[in-house]
């Protein structure tokens, strides 16, 4: 049982795969997968990232309530805890490209705030999810009580997080929890298909794009626009910019100089 790391390409293939545990992270696991996101972030030729569960039953079931719970509560009765990253990858800006979360199974707790930190939700018909840490006295403190109502209605956010009862695929979807809902067979290749999508776009305009969209929800329209357009004044002096308007200009898909070092898949 591990974190598994694949590069597949351009695209790196993260799996919790702790399946007779419900992919619960426990305190190794939960510091393994946040190494396998520095490795990402560290990797150039690395441009989207799919995250997902092994062995079909779940995505994540948060962390594991017999050791990982019972470490935070030490911490906490002593003084030590904070504000923290779960896996690596739920506080701001931790992860600056682009993640998409192959969902099948329980998406559960802290799983649920996995996939919320993740920027695209794929999910299959018999995917679950919720926020149940209410129900074992405390709250979902992996960025839940803050990413749930920035991605769904207000009232849907209060009733997950205060009844902590789970809802289905078919809910996620119509609530925007999620982007689709795929068969099961389908999953990871609608994963693959939209991870590649993104990685053939300008690889500093897809970062500086996630960036301005992240960081502009934190503040007003005037500053969300300002940030936008600073943004777009540094791209517009890249190589990329250059090489994509001449690319368009000239018919043809542009080479972005960024991608170059991108192997090819085998």
């Amino acid at each position: 049982m591990s974190i598994d790391f694949e590069r597949k390409g351009a695209v790196a293939l993260v799996t919790i795969n702790r399946p007779d545990a419900m992919n619960a992270l426990d305190v190794e696991h939960d510091r393994a997968l946040a190494e396998a996101w520095k490795e990402f972030e560290a990797d150039a030729s690395l441009l989207v990232a799919v995250l997902t569960g092994a062995g079909g039953r779940a995505f994540c079931s948060g962390g594991d309530l017999k050791t990982y719970m019972p470490w935070r509560r030490e911490h906490a009765l002593h003084g030590t805890d904070s504000t923290i990253s779960f896996g690596g990858m739920t506080l701001v800006d931790e992860i600056t490209k682009p993640v998409i979360a192959a969902i099948q199974g329980h998406c559960i707790a802290g799983g649920l705030e996995l996939a919320m930190a993740c920027d695209i939700r794929v999910c299959t018909p018999d995917s679950r999810f919720g926020l149940a840490e209410v129900r074992w006295g405390v709250l979902p403190g992996g960025g839940g009580t803050q990413r749930l109502p920035r991605l769904v209605p207000m009232g849907c956010a209060l009733e997950m997080i205060l009844t902590g009862e789970p809802i289905d695929a078919q809910r996620a979807e119509r609530i925007g929890l999620v982007n689709r809902v795929v068969a099961a067979e389908a999953l990871l290749d609608t994963a693959f298909a939209m991870a590649k999508r993104i990685a053939a776009n300008g690889p500093l305009a897809v970062r500086a794009a996630k960036r301005a969209v992240q960081s502009g929800l934190d503040g007003s329209l005037e500053e969300g626009l300002v940030l936008e357009g600073a943004l777009q004044k540094q791209l517009l002096q890249s190589a990329d910019a250059e090489e994509g308007l001449r690319a368009f200009a000239e018919r043809r898909p542009p080479a972005f100089a960024t991608a170059a070092a991108t192997p090819t898949e085998k």
